[in-house]
C-alpha cells in the first residue's frame, strides 16, 4: 500500500502560515543548500515553475507521482496563474466550492476525501502520494497521514495556521531522522506508530 506523506513547512511555532495563509517569508530559507537538498530527495515537490526558472525540468519524481492539496493551498498557484503547479504530479485538489477544474491535469475532489486518499494509496505502485496542505484538509487526513516531512524554519509566527487545522486529538509517530543546515533549517522525518 502506498503511503501519504504530509511535507510541510512550518515556523519554529508550529504554524504554516500567517493567519491570511501566506509563508513567503520562509522562502528566504531555501538557499542553494536547501535546494540541493531538495533537488536530491525531494524533486517533485519543487512547483512546475520552480522548476522552469531554476532549469530543472530534467528532474524526475523520486517519491511521489501524486499530491494531494486543499482550495486554499492550491488558490495561492491559481491567483499567481498557475493552475497546474505541479504537473509533473498527478494532481487533486480537495474544493466544495470549485465545480470545475481549471486545468485537465487536475482532479477536483468535492465528496468523501478520506474515502477518496484512501482509494489513491490503494492504488498500486512504487511512488507515494504527497499532502502539500494546507491546514483544513491535513486536520481531515490526520488519521490518513503515514509519514510527516516537517521542514521548519527559524521564525516565529505568533499566530497563523496550525499544521492540523481539526480538534484535539493524539496521534503517536516515531523520529526517523534530523537534518540540520546551515541557515538553521530543520528538516524532521516521522513515521506513524500503528
Amino acid at each position: 500500500m502506498r503511503k501519504l506523506t504530509y511535507f510541510v513547512a512550518c515556523s519554529i511555532d508550529g504554524f504554516i502560515g500567517d493567519p491570511s495563509g501566506d509563508a513567503s517569508s520562509m522562502y528566504a530559507y531555501v538557499d542553494e543548500e536547501f535546494l540541493e537538498y531538495l533537488k536530491t530527495e525531494y524533486p517533485e515537490t519543487i512547483s512546475a515553475e520552480g522548476r522552469r526558472l531554476l532549469g530543472l525540468e530534467w528532474l524526475e519524481n523520486r517519491r511521489f507521482d501524486t499530491v494531494v492539496q486543499g482550495r486554499g493551498s492550491y488558490q495561492l498557484g491559481l491567483d499567481a496563474g498557475f493552475p497546474s503547479p505541479y504537473g509533473h504530479l498527478r494532481e487533486y485538489v480537495a474544493s466544495r466550492t470549485l465545480t470545475e477544474s481549471p486545468d485537465p491535469n487536475v482532479t477536483l475532489l468535492s465528496g468523501d476525501l478520506v474515502a477518496a486518499v484512501r482509494a489513491l494509496k490503494a492504488e498500486e505502485g512504487e511512488k507515494d502520494v504527497w499532502l502539500c496542505g494546507g491546514s483544513e484538509i491535513a486536520g481531515e487526513l490526520a488519521d490518513e497521514v503515514d509519514e510527516l516531512v516537517i521542514k521548519t524554519y527559524p521564525q516565529i509566527y505568533g499566530s497563523g495556521m496550525p499544521m492540523f487545522g481539526s480538534g484535539f486529538r493524539v496521534a503517536d509517530f516515531t523520529l526517523e531522522s534530523v537534518r540540520v543546515f546551515g541557515n538553521g533549517t530543520l528538516v524532521r522525518k516521522y513515521v506513524r506508530k500503528r
